[in-house]
């Protein structure tokens, strides 16, 4: 036999012998088992069975197990108090009131949207822990996928099999432009107009990034690219310097310093929205994060 086969046949039985080692007695540890005396003898001669030596010799009127029992019964107090732990560990897991809840995001919701809704959470829930991720759509869409996050804010919301969405919002977006430039006091821009600028755009990955390609390109254009970058605080501040324009969400509360927004025409929206993995059920948590999440108004 084995070594795994052995651990195979013993490892069911680790209950029974932490409780003959705390009663000493065959009868006790039924009870204390809640199963009938003869099935603690079954289970008891068949791992005795399985090792090839006794586990229990007579002493007055009770037992007490054998060294090699003793040495297997040690093991099964340690094992069954690591289950107890991990038993403990998963219930607050799951559970809306405790446990852990891994929420991604994309940079630009950062702002307002993330702390509005951990705010109302917390609220609710104080006992919840958070760990808060932040990159690309296609980070969080690619770590959703991958199982690394419970729940993901994105937009716009992706069309991928493995996902499951719920829109929350529309969000408008907006050109913003130096506050000396050309298009800064105009009421309204078409897209068209921008087409001798010059952009700084977030990198390729942004549901941003993807949105102003596919506007330009409904314009008949492609953006001439000045600068790239991963946060929109840094596209606004290339902005303000005068590098470029950009199109993006309302900076609100407020105008960020020198840098004007400006509505474009039609005005385009994205769509922000809770993602999750299609083919697990949603925790208890996640289930209460979604439902925290859909009163709370953007403003990115």
């Amino acid at each position: 036999m084995t070594y795994d086969s052995l651990s195979a046949q013993v490892t069911p039985h680790l209950p029974l012998l932490a409780a003959l080692r705390e009663t000493r007695n065959i009868t006790r540890a039924a009870e204390l088992l809640g199963v009938p005396q003869p099935t603690v003898s079954r289970r008891l001669a068949a791992l005795a069975d399985a090792l090839g030596a006794p586990l229990t010799v007579p002493d007055g009127r009770g037992i007490r197990l054998t060294r090699a029992a003793e040495l297997l019964a040690e093991a099964a107090e340690r094992g069954l108090a690591a289950v107890e732990t991990g038993v403990r560990l998963a219930r607050e897991e799951v559970s809306p009131e405790s446990g852990h809840v891994v929420l991604g995001f994309l940079h630009l919701l950062g702002r307002s949207l993330v702390p509005s809704l951990l705010r109302g959470y917390r609220a609710r829930y104080p006992g919840v822990r958070f760990t808060l991720v932040q990159g690309s759509r296609q980070d969080m869409v690619d770590r959703l996928v991958a199982g690394e996050l419970d729940l993901a804010l994105v937009a716009p919301l992706p069309a991928v099999p493995a996902l499951a969405c719920a829109g929350l919002v529309d969000e408008e977006i907006l050109l913003s432009v130096p506050a000396g430039h050309r298009l800064a006091g105009r009421a309204s821009v078409r897209v068209a107009e921008l087409a001798d600028e010059e952009f700084v755009l977030l990198e390729q990955g942004y549901g941003v990034r993807t949105l102003t390609d596919e506007l330009c390109a409904a314009a008949g254009f492609t953006p001439r690219i000045a600068f790239e970058g991963q946060e929109s605080d840094t596209v606004r501040g290339l902005v303000a310097a005068g590098l470029g324009v950009a199109l993006l969400p309302r900076f609100g509360p407020g105008t960020p310093a020198g840098v004007a927004e400006v509505p474009l025409s039609p005005p385009p929206y994205r769509t922000i929205g809770l993602a999750w993995r299609a083919d697990e059920p949603m925790t208890s948590r996640g289930a209460a994060a979604s439902r925290s999440v859909r009163p709370i108004e953007v403003s990115s």
